[in-house]
């Protein structure tokens, strides 16, 4: 969809901010450039819809060369999100949002339905928010304005130049998870950029690192990126606990799920007991297979039904999420074992801290060897 060939970007000081890069980006990805200061991440981005011309080399999107493009017409049919958002501050919501389809012409019942359709997707209420200014607003508010203003015309292509990193660290991860959602939705093909190697992997499907002087280091998916350096420049700008943030990258799948006893609500005890024979605990399902608590061997004795003694649980996630919020679920809850269900809120079976870090070294040793992480055979201390 996007294809940087041999692009440079040379200043009259001689300043060199892009190097001979070239660059495939598919259609329906999210590509995430990140780097130092003064890389030229955002330069690369920029010469794209040409708010920076390149020296030399080729950038083409969808096949057409745009620097053979009226660059006002190409920047019509490219939504662009910035760090500060750059609403205009003497117009309405409404009128924000409506920008470009009202420079592209369209009836005014057209903007509107555009308009509302797009302040339900980013989660704005139209009615309460559509007639107010940019400073009514909070700055996560602003910065859902901004995606939706890019969004007006249905563009093909967004470029993010850091648009979540002027809010405080909570908004920043509620902005994220909303983005991943409607790219879910919308599907368009996304460069990002961002200085933070940990948005950088949580939200690209691929990372292009950059060195000083825009020299490409790495481009792969993160997880490689965190597993396999390309360079010493990569292994260092990611960190040495590049392990914990490759977490955040890794899914939880069927694979890395232990299956301990089940029982049922309405089963009794004495059934329960029997099926706790070689487990001090079990799972307890409600009728529909969802997730009711635990229930310990030891309150297994007397009558009555597993319904009288279960304990709530309350530590889960659901299948593919990632290794990350597993481990923080751990964590809250002080759990040795976190319940994960399917989309549909059924039990699947159970992650222990165990489970997690075998999990995580499959994922290394699948990129390592360029394999899939279920063909992994992990060597532990027992079988040594």
């Amino acid at each position: 969809m996007i294809r940087l060939d041999r692009v440079s970007k040379q200043y009259p000081d001689g300043t060199v901010a892009v190097r001979e890069l070239s660059l495939d980006v598919r259609r329906g990805e999210i590509v995430t450039l990140v780097g130092p200061s003064g890389c030229g991440k955002t330069t690369t981005m920029k010469m794209v819809n040409r708010l920076i011309e390149p020296t030399s080399g080729r950038i083409f999107i969808d096949g057409r060369d745009v620097t053979d493009a009226d660059p006002v017409e190409l920047r019509r049919g490219i939504g662009y999100v910035i760090q500060n958002v750059g609403l205009f501050p003497h117009r309405t919501i409404e009128q924000n949002i409506a920008t470009v389809p009202d420079l592209l012409g369209w009836p005014r019942s057209r903007r509107r339905e555009r308009v509302v359709e797009l302040m339900n997707l980013v989660g704005l209420d139209p009615a309460v928010h559509g007639p107010r200014f940019p400073h009514e607003l909070s700055g996560g508010q602003r910065q859902r304005v901004g995606v939706a203003r890019a969004l007006a015309a249905d563009p093909p292509v967004l470029l993010m130049d850091e648009p979540f990193s002027a809010v405080d660290p909570v908004v920043r991860a509620q902005l994220q998870d909303e983005f991943l959602r409607l790219q879910d939705e919308v599907r368009k093909t996304i460069l990002f950029v961002t200085h933070d190697i940990e948005e950088a992997v949580r939200l690209g499907d691929r990372t292009a690192v950059f060195a000083q002087g825009g020299r490409l280091q790495q481009y792969d998916t993160p997880a490689a990126i965190l597993g396999t350096p390309a360079t010493d420049f990569v292994a260092d700008f990611v960190g040495a606990d590049r392990g914990l943030k490759r977490l955040s990258v890794t899914p939880v799948t069927q694979d890395d799920l232990e299956h301990p006893p089940v029982v049922h609500l309405d089963d009794d005890l004495r059934s329960a007991g029997a099926a706790m024979a070689t487990s001090r605990w079990a799972v307890v399902l409600d009728a529909d297979g969802g997730l009711a608590g635990w229930i310990g061997r030891d309150m297994t004795e007397g009558h009555g039904t597993v319904r009288d003694h279960a304990r709530r649980m309350e530590a889960w996630v659901e299948l593919d999420d990632s290794l990350k919020v597993a481990f923080g679920e751990m964590l809250q809850w002080n759990a040795g074992w976190i319940a994960v269900l399917d989309k549909r809120s059924r039990y699947l079976g159970v992650l222990t801290p165990l489970t997690l870090h075998a999990a995580l070294r499959r994922s290394v040793e699948a990129d390592a060897q360029q394999v899939q992480a279920s063909d992994i055979e992990l060597e532990t201390v027992q079988d040594a």
